[in-house]
């Protein structure tokens, strides 16, 4: 076993004991955290393993959010209604990004995140919009409905198929990054002609990479919509684009737990800080402010970097050994001298 995967393991025991200790730390939070931490996860996925940059995350997390949250409220009581509302929401999700992608895939570097920013835009009118998706006031009171007989009314039983979904999502994540594919990206991403010399169809693997982080970020959409019971314009706007960007860059880009660690960061900061008003934006652009300055690599990836470079450095030089002393020098011949012309 790797030691990413143990780490894992090591933090998924001991999310799994928080809710016996409700008053050190509250299970709700724990569970906002896993759904940012799966949606950040899936904007990694984008931009520090295909070095895309795109502004249109929230579209997805919103729009499964808005399709599991409307299915739930009327099919919501049937035995089957919970996993169906989930993979529709996860399936809308994907069609959307497979929209989006498609249109913004064929430009690069600005012009690639200013269309989706665009399009995503796009996707917040049509929410305030549509009735079925609550205009200005969203969904509200969705049911949990049940998963396999497991009654999802309990917060108990909702924390730990909420825990259970998480380590499914990250180690989708996880797998695809370390798969050949996941080596294309990171190919594509370091030198995008070096690649396509190679024979690869940069654009379609991009697209590939765009459809699947944006089937991760409607898994934590879905999934956040179950266990808060609300789906709400704040799901679907820019600033929920941009919050996932400071996420990924506080945690650290292309690593595997930085997205986690910078969730964690700003829900905690969020929430504990909540007494504060607005102001709680201003701590947060300062701790950004600092990080850039000086953790360009996010926590987690300066934590990497010092371990590599410690890894890497040569141990102390031996000292010379010494001649032994009954060797003898080794005889210099000297060299022909030149004949002299007559």
């Amino acid at each position: 076993m790797s030691t990413t995967l143990r780490i894992f393991c090591l933090l998924a025991a001991a999310a799994a004991a928080v809710p016996f200790v409700p008053g050190l730390i509250y299970p709700v939070f724990v569970m906002k955290v896993m759904c940012y931490g799966l949606f950040a996860c899936a904007f990694n996925l984008l931009l520090g393993f295909t070095g895309l940059v795109s502004f249109s995350h929230a579209a997805f997390l919103g729009s499964a959010g808005y399709v599991t949250g409307a299915l739930m409220i009327r099919f919501g009581a049937h035995p089957l209604g919970m996993p169906a509302a989930f993979v529709l929401g996860v399936a809308a999700a994907v069609a959307v990004g497979f929209a989006i992608g498609g249109l913004a895939i064929r430009r690069r570097g600005i012009y690639f995140a200013m269309i989706t920013l665009a399009l995503s835009q796009i996707v917040y009118f049509l929410a305030v919009q549509f009735r079925w998706t609550g205009g200005e006031d969203g969904l509200q009171g969705i049911p949990r409905g049940s998963l396999f007989g497991l009654d999802l009314t309990s917060d108990t039983t909702m924390y730990y198929v909420t825990l259970a979904l998480f380590a499914a999502g990250f180690l989708f994540v996880y797998r695809v990054v370390h798969s050949p594919f996941g080596q294309i990206l990171q190919a594509v991403r370091d030198n995008e002609a070096r690649a396509t010399s190679l024979g690869y169809d940069t654009d379609r693997f991009k697209l590939l990479a765009f459809v699947l982080s944006a089937g991760v970020a409607g898994y934590a959409g879905a999934l956040k919509a179950l266990v808060f019971q609300l789906v709400s314009l704040n799901d679907v706007s820019l600033h929920t684009s941009t919050e996932v960007v400071l996420m990924t860059l506080l945690g650290g880009v292309g690593t595997i737990f930085g997205p986690l660690l910078g969730a964690a960061l700003v829900v905690g900061l969020q929430n504990y800080l909540a007494t504060i008003g607005d102001l709680v934006t201003v701590v947060i652009g300062l701790i950004f402010i600092v990080c850039v300055s000086f953790f360009r690599r996010g926590v987690v990836g300066e934590v990497l970097h010092l371990v590599r470079r410690r890894a890497e450095r040569p141990s102390e030089a031996a000292p010379e050994r010494a001649e032994p002393a009954h060797r003898a020098p080794i005889p210099t011949v000297p060299a022909p001298e030149k004949a002299v012309q007559a």
